[in-house]
């Protein structure tokens, strides 16, 4: 085994089982299969992770550390994390501090904050707050600085800190100017700011920092519309929401009025925003009308707005099919096709669907096979899965079979659904034919472009 090649193997999902698939293979109890890839010389590290988890849930923790000792061995750290979890569950948390301590040496990330959550555990929080506080301007450790500091009574010196790296004239980290918009290290400083002063119980300070730096999203979500969500102050998030500026805030109090039954409120609220050029207004709508039954006014909300991006559509024609209006779907494809003089296979393939869904599988199948981008890799993998998912499982091995190194990915899973389970594995560790990457002159319809 080898540490750099074990890391390009879970990163990608190549040469190994994916995880989904492992959790598979558990359920249709096929264990024995699983054991037999953890303990290979080539081991596959899911099947590995998955093998030791389902050890020490039986209360054989040795047996559990025994499978994974040979990747630990590597120096990965993803192995060593595993078994210092382990190591911990079963009461043996020093040892796991020691497993950890030579990768927080090294700089890495997941290992520093790893051993400061299992010494937060073991009741030191103070020597994981030493440990992560250097590291302040990296937003991965910065959430769990400010949980040690509250938790610590710190929260008021942390946030200091916070103030200071919000306030600070520095340049811009990206470029080196001082002219362009500049971002705290971390990068969520202010949320976090906000973050601790509710904490503490001082929700007007929270709210006034978000208010004087700015509610940039974090993961997606609007941290002053959640801040309000949770201190109930539902005026207070209409106000905010109402000029459409902060879409994640309009789309949480939408969500909110969903939670509490008024289905009509949320509706009302996403209509008086879907002209706006912020956010995604129409595609909500659509789908908060047919969660509730309302599928044909979902349509024609997408259908008014005249779009042809690729998510709009996608969610348009799922909802003809759903509705039991496939032919429809079909002439809105062919007017747009008909505007646009061509059919690309990203709008192409939205056809497949919709034809099945009028009994229409076969013309769908030959429908592909006979445009221009129909044998392409991609294609060949869309029309395997429609097939699939319409019971035809053969059907769509065959036709992946033609190259199935390329297409191990989606023809692994099926064969596992055919029982086929060691054509499977081989098939999904088998390392894909190394190609030279192209001369920059050459151009190719094909991925990667």
């Amino acid at each position: 085994m080898d540490a750099a090649v074990l890391d390009r193997r879970t990163r990608t999902h190549q040469e190994c089982v994916p995880p989904d698939l492992v959790e598979r293979l558990l359920a249709l109890g096929h264990a024995d299969a699983v054991r037999a890839q953890a303990l290979a010389e080539d081991g596959d590290w899911f099947c590995a992770r998955a093998w030791a988890r389902l050890l020490a849930g039986r209360g054989d923790t040795p047996g559990a550390l025994a499978v994974l000792a040979p990747y630990v061995r590597t120096g990965w750290y993803t192995a060593a994390e595993e078994a210092a979890r382990l190591l911990d569950a079963a009461g043996r948390g020093d040892e796991a501090l020691d497993l950890l301590r030579p990768f927080t040496e090294d700089g890495e990330r997941s290992a520093l904050r790893e051993l400061a959550r299992l010494l937060a555990r073991r009741g030191r929080a103070e020597e994981a707050y030493a440990v992560l506080l250097p590291h302040l301007g990296d937003w991965y450790l910065a959430g769990p600085i400010a949980d040690l500091a509250v938790r610590l009574g710190r929260g008021d010196a942390f946030a200091g800190m916070l103030a200071e790296r919000i306030a600070t004239d520095r340049p811009c980290s990206r470029c080196g100017g001082r002219d362009c918009p500049r971002e705290p290290e971390p990068s969520h400083a202010v949320a976090l700011l906000a973050s601790v002063r509710e904490r503490q119980g001082r929700t007007d300070e929270a709210l006034q920092v978000l208010y004087a730096h700015g509610s940039a999203p974090v993961n997606d979500r609007d941290p002053l519309a959640e801040l309000l969500v949770r201190q109930g102050r539902i005026d207070e998030l209409r106000t905010y929401a109402a000029d459409g500026e902060h879409p994640s805030a309009v789309r949480r109090l939408a969500e909110l009025l969903e939670e509490r039954g008024d289905v009509a409120g949320a509706v009302d609220l996403y209509r008086a925003h879907v002209r706006h050029p912020l956010g995604h207004a129409e595609s909500l709508l659509a789908e908060l009308l047919a969660r509730h039954g309302r599928g044909d006014e979902a349509i024609e909300v997408l259908r008014a707005r005249e779009t042809s991006d690729d998510c709009t559509l996608d969610l348009l024609c799922r909802l003809f099919a759903a509705g039991g209006r496939a032919e429809e779907g079909l002439a809105h494809l062919d007017a747009l096709k008909a505007r646009r003089g061509k059919e690309e296979w990203e709008l192409f393939r939205l056809r497949g669907p919709l034809l099945a869904a009028c009994g229409r599988l076969d013309e769908a199948v030959r429908q592909a096979g006979a445009h221009p981008e129909g044998r392409s890799p991609y294609a060949v993998e869309e029309l395997a899965r429609l097939l699939a998912d319409h019971g035809r499982r053969e059907e769509a091995v065959a036709l992946l079979d033609t190259d199935r190194v390329q297409h191990g990915r989606t023809l692994g899973p099926l064969l596992v659904d055919l029982g086929r389970i060691e054509e499977a594995i081989t098939l999904l560790r088998t390392p894909l034919p190394q190609v030279p990457p192209p001369s920059p002159a050459v151009y190719s319809d094909y991925p990667p472009f």
